[in-house]
């Protein structure tokens, strides 16, 4: 006869291939059954098994006939002395596995599908296996207790979705290991099989999915809120040995995220999906105890998911709907986790967390003597913690009817979030705009940025639209804006520190739009809306960023106030932007528009008596980092040459040196007219210049204030985006219909133009 474990090998490679077998389901059965006994997983050969069949020479029939209600554990001699009994477990383990893997597995033949279900199902019904499976739980045998743990996973998901009843003693075996916390590898093991379970489930692409879940969770329902209260009420520190606390707490979470985005993406209305949002503190709590690092931060991160509505996106293989029913349920909920996020932060949660991480080696964490590297701080840390004040301060306002205690909240937890950031960026963030945060923070990650920026950019325009009702924000104007510097969720200042971050590159913003991993869409159109209403004050900003390139010493503050002063003087016509030193003899102007006025502001214009002339080849400026893909490329893609001339005559040559300077192409055949950005109707200036220029008294060296700055960039930059999409829409290579991002971008282009040649 053969040997059992040969057996088992064969028919292991064969299910692996998706082969259709040939010899009786019972056959199958009778080799897959696992052997139990009272010391399970024992490493006890086959031959001191108690049962066996088929000894010593005596031929195995081909078919074995067995009884439907039990089959006896069965074990031959091995004829292999190192083909042991936890071998051989390990084995009849990974072929169901492997069976019903193969069973769900959509590229499986049908003939070979039926024949793995077949056999499954004799399994099921005969040999109590899910009994046999829960008793290696608690084997010493770490490798034998997962794999049984998984196995019984996939059995049930395989029962729920052939609509099999699930076994009454698994059940019983859940409920009485859960009613309460106790530290037993029962409780983690059985966490952990409900946990795979539901992520089968959430990966299922067929439209029962809700129905399967609520089936899986209803015997459930009211043990896992007990089971919560339970385990959190915990006193960590008065325990002996924490492993086992640890690995609950982590089993939990893992499971809890799971419920959590089911309350999300699925309408259960179980009991169940709620216990995070009816306890919330819990959960914070748990960060503020003396554990360790890793476990604050998967708490955090999973509060943060919570908020963003981010969690169980990675596990769902259908499509998730970018803009949800409303639920006011779940609105209610997420605004009682924000409520319970925010007096966290009061009590002091920022203080407990464990910003300085390890430096990450390869190969290990750990650094060879010799090798000493000082470890920044954990960035993870630091931009979950900053998207959970913001968010919840977001979610709260959405909520709130009083704009004084907006105000002040914003002033109170925003203050809270710069002060714990301000040791962790070096250098020192306050050196020259307080929005500069968010930038710094999120550099890395980058789908985390722009849910900062969105979030930051709706409280912004939440608090405007309840200042407006009151009209609270036009009397106090400047006020208004220099809290939004102070507190540092000025829009446009966050929007352009971000275009500096990727270096203005139109690519990077296009690679970003055709992305569907980020926000950047639902970000974009909503900042150029803002921007058609706000234009004045971007306008202002984009001079300060201009002015502070060059001096370090003027921060944002000082130049709104400055501002203000210069608009309180009541000058008519043009005035100083500031005087940040004494080089050159160049003299720059900006005019200055009342507040009366509904022109958008500021015409550079420079003074016929320059002296400033232009270094002959000066080297272009460092370009961002380089697209993957060059979308500028085409077929019919050819290089324009913008043909630039002088608006008036009476220009200074410091202009027509400048003109040979900017031959920028700034869009392709068949869209030149619409993407041109009309330079011909505005004086044209220089894109860099080492030359040293003048504001009124002068201006630091390396530096021009002129509409080559930020908002000369930005519009070229969104211009050059305007002109990559409209070829790729043109050719049907762009993913969805951008006409309206488009018709955006060209209002933009129009207000810039009209800014630059009011006339």
């Amino acid at each position: 006869m053969k040997d059992f474990f040969e057996v088992l090998e064969e028919l292991y490679k064969k299910v692996l291939l998706g082969a259709t077998l040939e010899n009786d389901n019972q056959y199958y059965v009778f080799y897959l059954n696992p052997a139990f006994s009272k010391q399970d997983g024992s490493t006890a050969t086959f031959s001191e098994c108690s049962h066996t069949l088929g000894l010593q020479g005596e031929r195995q029939p081909s078919s074995v006939n067995l009884s439907t209600s039990s089959v006896a554990p069965v074990c031959l001699k091995s004829s292999s002395p190192t083909s042991s009994a936890h071998e051989i477990k390990l084995l009849q383990l990974t072929v169901i596995k492997v069976l019903v893997t193969r069973i769900l597995a959509v590229e499986t033949e049908f003939l070979a599908k039926e024949k793995y279900k077949e056999i499954i199902k004799i399994l099921l019904e005969s040999a109590d296996i899910d009994s046999k499976l829960t008793c290696m739980f608690e084997n010493q045998d770490k490798l034998l207790a997962h794999m049984a743990a998984n196995c019984l996973a996939l059995l049930l998901y395989f029962q729920l979705k052939e609509k099999i009843a699930l076994s009454n003693s698994w059940i019983a075996f859940c409920q009485k290991n859960l009613s309460e916390y106790s530290e037993s590898n029962k409780v983690i093991y059985c966490l952990w099989t409900l946990t795979v379970v539901m992520k089968e489930i959430f990966k299922d692409t067929c439209s029962q999915k809700t129905e399967i879940l609520k089936q899986f969770l209803t015997p459930f329902d009211s043990i896992f809120e007990g089971f919560y209260n339970s385990l959190f009420s915990q006193h960590f520190e008065s325990h002996q040995d924490t492993s086992k606390t640890v690995n609950s707490l982590i089993c939990f979470l893992e499971m809890l995220e799971l419920l959590t985005a089911s309350r999300i993406h699925l309408e259960l209305h179980c009991t169940c999906q709620r216990i995070f949002f009816l306890k919330p503190s819990c959960v914070l709590d748990v960060i503020t105890w003396p554990i360790q690092a890793f476990v604050k931060r998967k708490f955090i991160i999973f509060v943060k998911k919570c908020l963003l509505w981010k969690l169980g996106e990675d596990l769902c293989r259908g499509s998730v709907p970018s803009f949800r029913p409303s639920d006011h349920h779940l609105e209610r909920d997420m605004l009682a986790l924000a409520d319970a996020v925010l007096q966290a932060v009061a009590l002091g949660l920022l203080r407990t967390l464990s910003v300085h991480g390890k430096p990450s080696c390869f190969g290990g964490g750990e650094l060879q003597p010799g090798c000493e590297q000082v470890a920044g701080p954990d960035h993870v840390i630091l931009r979950a913690a900053s998207l959970l004040i913001i968010k919840s301060l977001e979610i709260k306002f959405q909520n709130c009817a009083s704009v004084t205690e907006m105000q002040v909240d914003l002033q109170r937890f925003m203050s809270e979030l710069l002060t714990f950031l301000k040791p962790h960026l070096q250098p020192s963030l306050w050196s020259d705009n307080p929005c500069e945060w968010l930038s710094r923070v999120f550099i890395e990650q980058d789908d985390d940025m722009l849910e900062a920026a969105k979030t930051s950019m709706g409280i912004y325009l939440t608090l405007t639209r309840k200042c407006e009702a009151t009209e609270s924000l036009t009397q106090e104007r400047e006020l208004w804006n220099h809290h939004t510097h102070e507190n540092g969720y000025n829009p446009h200042c966050i929007f352009l520190f971000f275009l500096k971050s990727v270096g203005f590159d139109s690519t990077m913003l296009l690679d970003f739009l055709i992305s569907s991993e980020t926000c950047f869409l639902e970000y974009f159109v909503r900042y150029l809306k803002l921007l058609q209403k706000d234009w004045d004050e971007f306008f202002i900003i984009c001079k300060y960023f201009d002015v502070t390139e060059s001096n370090d010493g003027i921060t944002v503050c000082d130049w709104i106030s400055s501002l203000v002063q210069d608009r309180h003087s009541q000058q008519v016509g043009l005035h100083p932007l500031a005087a940040l030193g004494s080089h050159g003899t160049a003299h720059t102007w900006v005019s200055g528009a009342s507040d009366a006025s509904s022109e958008p502001p500021t015409q550079v214009v420079m003074a016929k008596e320059t002296q400033t002339t232009l270094q002959a080849n000066h080297p272009s400026p460092p370009q961002a980092s380089q697209s993957l893909v060059d979308y500028d490329s085409s077929d019919d893609s050819d290089v324009e040459s913008t043909g630039l001339c002088l608006a008036n005559g009476g220009q200074t040559s410091l202009y027509q040196e400048a003109m040979q300077k900017i031959q920028d192409t700034v869009g392709t055949s068949g869209d030149k007219k619409r993407h041109n950005l009309e330079l011909q109707s505005k004086p044209p200036v220089p894109k860099e210049s080492t030359t040293p220029v003048s504001v009124d008294c002068a201006i630091a060296p390396e530096s021009i204030v002129s509409e080559v700055g930020m908002s000369y960039r930005t519009v070229k930059c969104f211009d050059e985006l305007q002109g990559a999409v409209s070829r790729l829409q043109k050719k049907n290579l762009f993913p969805y219909n951008p006409t309206a991002l488009l018709k955006l971008l060209k209002q933009i282009e129009a207000i810039y133009n009209k800014s630059m040649n009011p006339l």
